[in-house]
């Protein structure tokens, strides 16, 4: 398995969850659950992702301002999620903010699988390609578990 394939699984996780939380109302119990799955399922990735993949990209001159792009993606991600965590979920506002992140994730994830991985492949080799898998999954299963 190569980090593309890796991240690639995990993105049609979150792609997943964020459909389903676009789909509740109010202050439910299923709201509440979906939203801390997305939160927590976005924060590992993005933390084991910059590791196992944007800081060996920002080390090539061909990716780097790619990884440097991707990494500030995250930032406005994690800036969302801290709107929502201060919002109310039965606001309407809670919907609209959700609704935000739905388009900032699902925005990143196309342009990492459209633009970054291809450019990536370039910069990386095959072995490294690997490797990183190997060290995305660790991280993320130390994530998960922290």
């Amino acid at each position: 398995m190569t980090i593309f394939e890796a991240l690639r699984q995990d993105h049609d996780i979150q792609r997943d969850l964020l459909a389903r939380l676009m789909e509740t109302q109010g202050d439910s119990e299923e709201r509440h659950a979906l939203y801390r799955q997305v939160r927590d399922e976005l924060k590992h990735h993005a933390a084991a992702e910059e590791r196992a993949l944007y800081i060996p990209m920002m080390a090539i001159d061909l990716t780097q301002e790619k990884a440097r792009h991707s990494v500030a993606e995250h930032h406005e991600i994690d800036e969302m999620i801290e709107t929502l965590d201060a919002t109310d979920y039965a606001s309407p506002g809670w919907l609209a903010n959700a609704k935000k992140l739905n388009h900032l994730v699902l925005h990143h994830l196309d342009e990492e699988e459209q633009e970054v991985f291809q450019l990536a492949g370039r910069g990386l080799a095959s072995e490294q390609k690997t490797a990183l898998a190997d060290d995305y999954l660790e991280e993320m299963a130390r994530q998960r578990s922290a």
